[in-house]
C-alpha cells in the first residue's frame, strides 16, 4: 500500500475556517463558533483559525487557547519580568477571580476588541502538496504543532491536521 501525500489528506483551504489579521478577538470567537469541518464523512469543530493578510498571504494561526489568553484579566495574566524578583512562589488562585468577576467582565469585553494579530502565533512549518506522510509526521513532531499548512506553487491550498495524520497511520497499521 502506498503512503499518501499531503494533497491526499489535507482539508482544502476553502473548507477550513480562516480570518483576516485585523479581525478582533470577538470576531474570531464568532468565526470558530459558527465553523464546522466536514472531512471524510466526519464532522468536527476547529481547534484553530488560519490568519491571512490583505494579499491573502498566510500570516499566522490562532488557537482557542490563544484567544482565551488574549481575554484573560490582567491580574491573572501578569508574569514577573526578567528583572522582577518573585517574592513568593505562589500561583494566583483562580477562585479569587470570582470575587471581582462583575468588574472583570467589563475588562474581558474591552479585551475582546483587540486585533487577532496581537495574539496569533506565527506559522512555523509547512509542507508541500506532494510531500509524503513521513515528512508530514516529521514536521508536526519536530515543530510540536497539530495543524500544518499545505502549499502548492507557493500558495496555501489547505491544511493537514494531526488527527487526520493519525487516522492515516492507523489505516496503514490496522
Amino acid at each position: 500500500m502506498d503512503t499518501k501525500c499531503a494533497g491526499d489528506i489535507m482539508i482544502p483551504l476553502e473548507d477550513y475556517p480562516h480570518i483576516p489579521y485585523w479581525f478582533t478577538l470577538r470576531q474570531a470567537i464568532a468565526a470558530i463558533e459558527k465553523s464546522e469541518i466536514s472531512f471524510r464523512g466526519k464532522k468536527s469543530l476547529p481547534r484553530a483559525l488560519l490568519v491571512f493578510d490583505e494579499k491573502y498571504q498566510l500570516t499566522g494561526i490562532v488557537r482557542r487557547r490563544d484567544i482565551l489568553r488574549g481575554l484573560e484579566p490582567g491580574f491573572l495574566a501578569k508574569k514577573p519580568t526578567a528583572g522582577e524578583r518573585k517574592l513568593f512562589d505562589v500561583d494566583v488562585d483562580p477562585d479569587l477571580a470570582e470575587l471581582s468577576f462583575a468588574k472583570d467582565i467589563e475588562s474581558i469585553k474591552e479585551r475582546a476588541e483587540v486585533r487577532i494579530s496581537e495574539v496569533m502565533a506565527p506559522i512555523i512549518g509547512t509542507v508541500n502538496h506532494g510531500d509524503h506522510l513521513s515528512k508530514i509526521i516529521y514536521v508536526m513532531l519536530s515543530k510540536d504543532i497539530h495543524l500544518l499548512p499545505v502549499t502548492k506553487n507557493g500558495k496555501v491550498v489547505g491544511v493537514v491536521r494531526s488527527v487526520d495524520v493519525f487516522n492515516e497511520v492507523a489505516d496503514l497499521l490496522l
